[in-house]
């Protein structure tokens, strides 16, 4: 019989890492890597960046991991180097080329052209995409040869900047809503170009109200003899809602799932209704949604670890 090795035990650890995910790896493997240098039991990440794609892929652990849809929900921004007069069967560079074509365009052609792609427009998403259908992803529809037909679906660029074109690679700023394909919008702006295209660089700078700013490498991390030390803490997720502050028993009631009526009680109540973050002094106890006559109903609350 082989000799039992025991099992490695894994830490409970509760923050958000704003991990700066180099080209070449995938989200899951940056996770994989992240929550062994941590040492962590629980992880997750918050909407995948390609392989390709480098930048802000917030990564979050423990108690983070019940705010991560927040950020899947999240508006994000993108710096993108788009091909021109290059088109691959991907979108990007790791994919095979399909046809090459000519580039004659001016700066003022493309701005033209990028009017057209600002505010709310409809995308036909990529056959290399994880969405699925009948349980199989299309990119393994795709790497069979096989081509679907999808539907376009409503997405919403918010921001798109022309930063700097020198033939044939231009570069923009773009911030979109959820579900936008930064490799679809590249190609749709080359075929309105009428040369083709495919993105050459991606990288995301901010998801929600998370920024580049703090970021850190994996190499960083292995080379910190501290790194759980580079965790902001959970509620860095939940920056973008109002506070409310609760007394010792409004916290115990609040933490039982009981709904309460800060109207009655000496708190001082946000003036808009919705998601607010709450806390007992500093400390995070969770989220809820504060309704009409300021009634606080818990929605998602932090578990504690027994002192």
């Amino acid at each position: 019989m082989k000799p039992q090795h025991p099992k490695k035990v894994r830490d409970l650890v509760d923050g958000v890492l704003l991990l700066d995910k180099p080209v070449g790896l995938s989200s899951n493997d940056a996770l994989i890597k992240a929550k062994r240098i941590l040492n962590a039991k629980k992880a997750g990440h918050t909407g995948t960046l390609d392989p390709f794609a480098t930048g802000l892929l917030p990564l979050c652990f423990g108690e983070a991991t019940k705010f991560s849809q927040d950020l899947l929900e999240a508006d994000k921004t993108y710096e993108t180097t788009v091909h021109l007069g290059v088109t691959t069967n991907t979108g990007d560079t790791e994919g095979e080329t399909i046809e090459t074509r000519e580039v004659n365009v001016t700066p003022e052609q493309i701005e033209a052209v990028l009017a057209q792609f600002r505010g709310p427009i409809m995308q036909v998403p990529p056959m290399y995409s994880a969405l699925k259908r009948d349980g199989k992803a299309y990119y393994e529809y795709a790497r069979e040869g096989i081509v679907l037909e999808r539907e376009a679906r409503p997405v919403t660029i918010l921001d798109l900047k022309f930063l700097e074109y020198s033939a044939p690679f231009l570069k923009l700023s773009v911030t979109c809503s959820k579900g936008t394909y930064i490799r679809v919008l590249g190609e749709d702006i080359g075929n309105a170009l009428g040369c083709g295209a495919h993105l050459n660089a991606l990288r995301r700078t901010q998801v929600g109200a998370l920024t580049a700013d703090g970021m850190v490498t994996l190499e960083q991390m292995q080379a910190n003899p501290a790194p759980l030390t580079m965790l902001a803490p959970v509620d860095a997720l939940l920056a973008s809602f109002p506070a409310v502050q609760l007394t010792e028993d409004l916290a115990k009631r609040f933490l039982n799932g009981q709904r309460l009526a800060l109207g009655k009680e000496d708190v001082a109540v946000p003036a808009e209704q919705g998601r607010v973050r709450v806390y007992l002094a500093d400390k995070l106890l969770g989220t809820a949604i504060l309704q009409e006559f300021s009634i606080l109903a818990p929605e998602r609350l932090i578990a504690f670890k027994p002192a």
